[in-house]
C-alpha cells in the first residue's frame, strides 16, 4: 500500500508530505482548493506523460516521490528484480523529477527507470477511478476492457488481438503471393535463364586471378626456362661460379682460423650461405623442369578468359564478379520462389487462424463466465443505489467474421425500471444514473482488484442523499479489504471515512498555495457540516454532522 507521498513545488503545491495508513481515507475541500493536484502528482509519479506547466510558477523543477509497501505483493518484487530494480526488502520508493522545459527524470528505488516501467510497476501499485469514469461506460471499447479486467483476462485479450494481426499478416502475404506469382513468371523465367547460363560456365571462386597467373607462365614459359637456367649455371655451373668462389674462400679462411679464433664466426656465416645457395640451386633446378611450353593448354586458358570477359562485357560486370553475380540471382531466385509458395503461406495461414481461434475460444469462455457473474453483482448493486427495480446485463453476440478482439460483440444492457426490456446502456441510461452504474461497477470490480491501493476521483458527482450513505458504506466496507482514498463533495461519504484530509488553499508571499490538513474529530466535525450548510455553520448544522460521525463510526 501507499505509505507517504511528498509532493515539491507542483501546480500550486509547494511542498507537502503526506503519511497514508490503512482503511478509508477521505479528502474533502472547497471547489479549486487542489484535491485533485494529488492525484495528478500520483498519476505523474506512475508514468503520466509530463508538462513543464505543472512546475510551480517561480520554481525551477518539481518533485514527487513516493513509498509503497510491497509485502505480501511477491508479484511486484518479482517484477522489480526481472527489471533490475529491487531496494529494500518490501519497500518500493518512487521519484519523479519534472523541470520547466518539460524534461523529466524518473527512479525506482534509486535506479533510472523509464516511463514505461512507471506504467508497469503503477498498475501493480494503485488503482485510480476517475470522476468521469461514467463518461466513457457507453463506448464498447471500454465496457470491452472492463469485462476483461474482470474476468482476468486482460493479458489474454492482448494475446487475441496479437494473434489476430499475425493471421492477417499471414492472411495477406498469400494474397499478396497469389498475386505476385501470376505477375513474376516473367521474372523467374528471366533469372533462371541467366542463372543456368552462369552455371554452364562452372565459374569457381578466385578462377579469374588462377587464369591470369597461369595465363602470365605459360606465354613467358620459355624466358623463365632460361632465366632460371642462367640463374643455375651462375651459380654452380659456369667456370668461376659463386659456389666455387665461396668454396676459395672458405678453403682459405678455414686455414687462417687456426691463427686467429675470431674467424670463426665469419666462417659459421659462410657455411650458412653455401647451404643457402645450394638449396636455391636445387630450387631452381627443379622450377625449370616444372616449366612447359605447351602451346595447346595456352591456347585452352586464352579461350576460357575470353569466355569469362564476353560474360562479363554481357552483364556489365567485371570478370572476377561473374561468382558473386550468380551467387545474388540465385538469392533473387530463391526469394521469389518463397515469396509466391501458395501452399506454404496458405499453410502459415491456417497454422495463425487456429492459434486465434484457440486464443478467442478460451477468451470468449472467460467472458461468458465473467459476464453472468458480473451482471448478478452489478444489478445488485445498482439496486442499493436507489434503482431497486434495476438490472443489469451483459450480451455477447457472435460475430460474422473473427474480429480483433475476440469472436463476440460486448454490450451492457440495462433495464432501469421494473417491466421494461433491457436495452443498450447509452440508450437508456440518464447522466445520473449512469454515474450509479458506473459507480456500482468500479466497486465491483474493485472487490476483485489485486492492487492493494484504490482511490475514487468524486465518482460520486450527481448523487445525494440516501444514496451516498450507501456510497459511503461501500467504499467502507472496501477499505476493510484494501487502502482506500476518496476525493469527495459529500458530507455522507466524507462522514464514513476512517482518516480525513481537508484540501484548501490560501495566499502566501503573494502565490496561492495549496495545504493538506488531517482532521481530528473537531475539526472534522466542523469541515462536515461546512460540506452539509455552505458558509454559514450553526448549531443545527454541527449537531447534525456530530451525529453523522457518531453514527458512522459505529458502523462496521
Amino acid at each position: 500500500m501507499l505509505l507517504s507521498l511528498l509532493v515539491k513545488d507542483f501546480v500550486i503545491v509547494d511542498s507537502i508530505a503526506l503519511d497514508f495508513a490503512p482503511g478509508f481515507t477521505v479528502l474533502t475541500g472547497e471547489t479549486g482548493a487542489g484535491k485533485s493536484i494529488l492525484l495528478d502528482a500520483l498519476g505523474l509519479l506512475l508514468g503520466d506523460r509530463a508538462e513543464g506547466s505543472l512546475v510551480r510558477e517561480g520554481a525551477e523543477k518539481a518533485e514527487i516521490s513516493a513509498e509503497f509497501d510491497s509485502r505480501q505483493r511477491p508479484e511486484i518484487n518479482a517484477w522489480l528484480q526481472e527489471n533490475a530494480l529491487s531496494g529494500d526488502d518490501d519497500i518500493v520508493l518512487i521519484r519523479r523529477v519534472l523541470d520547466k522545459s518539460g524534461r523529466s527524470r524518473s527512479f525506482i528505488n534509486g535506479q533510472p527507470a523509464t516511463l514505461s516501467q512507471l506504467k508497469q510497476l503503477g498498475e501493480f501499485l494503485v488503482d485510480i477511478h476517475g470522476q468521469h469514469a461514467h463518461q466513457s461506460l457507453v463506448k464498447s471499447e471500454a465496457q470491452r476492457e472492463l469485462l476483461d479486467a474482470y474476468a482476468g483476462s486482460s493479458s489474454l485479450a492482448r494475446e487475441v488481438h496479437q494473434a489476430w494481426q499475425e493471421w492477417q499478416a499471414a492472411r495477406k502475404a498469400r494474397a499478396d503471393a497469389d498475386k505476385l506469382s501470376r505477375e513474376s513468371e516473367v521474372e523467374r523465367e528471366r533469372l533462371n535463364w541467366q542463372i543456368n547460363e552462369l552455371s554452364e560456365l562452372g565459374l569457381q571462386q578466385d578462377e579469374w586471378a588462377s587464369l591470369n597467373q597461369s595465363h602470365s607462365r605459360l606465354a613467358n614459359a620459355a624466358e623463365l626456362v632460361q632465366s632460371a637456367q642462367y640463374a643455375v649455371d651462375t651459380l654452380s655451373e659456369m667456370e668461376g661460379n659463386c659456389l666455387s668462389v665461396l668454396t676459395q674462400v672458405q678453403t682459405r679462411l678455414s686455414k687462417l682460423a687456426n691463427l686467429d679464433p675470431r674467424l670463426a664466426d665469419t666462417l659459421s656465416l659462410l657455411d650458412s650461405v653455401d647451404a643457402e645457395l645450394r638449396e636455391v640451386v636445387y630450387s631452381l633446378r627443379d622450377y625449370a623442369s616444372d616449366i612447359d611450353e605447351d602451346p595447346g593448354q595456352l591456347q585452352q586458358v586464352e579461350s576460357r578468359i575470353d569466355s569469362l570477359m564476353s560474360m562479363a562485357r554481357k552483364y556489365r560486370v567485371q570478370p572476377q564478379e561473374l561468382p558473386l553475380k550468380l551467387e545474388d540471382w540465385q538469392t533473387q531466385l530463391a526469394a521469389l520462389e518463397a515469396s509466391t509458395d501458395s501452399e506454404a503461406l496458405a499453410l502459415a495461414e491456417t497454422a495463425s487462424l487456429s492459434r486465434y481461434r484457440t486464443l478467442a475460444e478460451a477468451l470468449s469462455g472467460k467472458r461468458r463466465q465473467a459476464a453472468s457473474e458480473l451482471s448478478a453483482r452489478i444489478s445488485k448493486e445498482m439496486q442499493q443505489l436507489a434503482m431497486s427495480s434495476a438490472r443489469f446485463a451483459i450480451e455477447l453476440a457472435a460475430l460474422a467474421e473473427p474480429g480483433a478482439h475476440g469472436l463476440e460483440s460486448i454490450e451492457y444492457l440495462v433495464a432501469a425500471n421494473a417491466g421494461t426490456s433491457l436495452r443498450p446502456l447509452a440508450k437508456v441510461a440518464s447522466g445520473g444514473e449512469l454515474s450509479r452504474i458506473s459507480l456500482a461497477m468500479q466497486v465491483v470490480i474493485s472487490q476483485v482488484a489485486s492492487v492493494p491501493t484504490l482511490i475514487f476521483d468524486e465518482v460520486d458527482v450527481g448523487i445525494g442523499g440516501r444514496v451516498a450513505e450507501v456510497i459511503g458504506h461501500m467504499l467502507k466496507q472496501l477499505g476493510q479489504r484494501y487502502q482506500v482514498l476518496c476525493i469527495t463533495h459529500l458530507p455522507q461519504v466524507a462522514s464514513c471515512g476512517e482518516q480525513h484530509w481537508q484540501v484548501s488553499k490560501r495566499e502566501e508571499k503573494k502565490r496561492v498555495v495549496s495545504r493538506i490538513t488531517p482532521l481530528e474529530h473537531e475539526q472534522r466535525v466542523l469541515e462536515i457540516a461546512r460540506m452539509l450548510g455552505g458558509a454559514e455553520l450553526t448549531q443545527t448544522t454541527r449537531q447534525h454532522a456530530a451525529e453523522m460521525l457518531e453514527m458512522n463510526r459505529a458502523t462496521p
